[in-house]
């Protein structure tokens, strides 16, 4: 059965899409730790980001810092944190969050329920900043 991620990347379902090439998409996360929370993820549909061969993995992360750069761009923050857990969707992502201080990226607290217009703004600023 596909995973979330891989309806958003076949547009079965609707995602706040950042940016995309071939081979990865980034997308706001729909309930974030702060406004500006981006998943980066494979188009290709693969658990656990250690069985990824060395390319896909290093681009993930190339993919990954030039989504980090626009976040930083456009959303206040001291630094993009990076967190790969693992354990939410059987599809490797790697989450970028804006952070102001340590407890941001903290993931145990409450998530945000931003609206989809909020959601859409902020993705369009960050788009923005490609």
């Amino acid at each position: 059965m596909a995973s979330i991620f891989t309806k958003i990347i076949n547009r079965e379902i609707p995602g706040h899409i950042i940016a995309e090439d071939e081979d990865y998409i980034a997308f706001l996360d729909i309930m974030p730790l702060v406004m500006g929370h981006v998943l980066v993820v494979p188009k290709k549909e693969i658990d656990y980001i250690f069985d990824m061969d060395e390319k896909t993995l290093a681009g993930l992360h190339v993919f990954s810092q030039k989504v980090a750069k626009a976040i930083d761009k456009t959303i206040p923050c001291t630094r993009v944190g990076v967190a790969v857990i693992g354990l939410e969707v059987p599809h490797v992502h790697v989450h970028l969050i804006p952070l102001r201080t340590m407890d941001d990226i903290n993931f145990t607290r409450p998530k945000l329920k931003p609206s989809s217009e909020d959601l859409a703004k902020t993705a369009e600023k960050i788009k923005a900043a490609l």
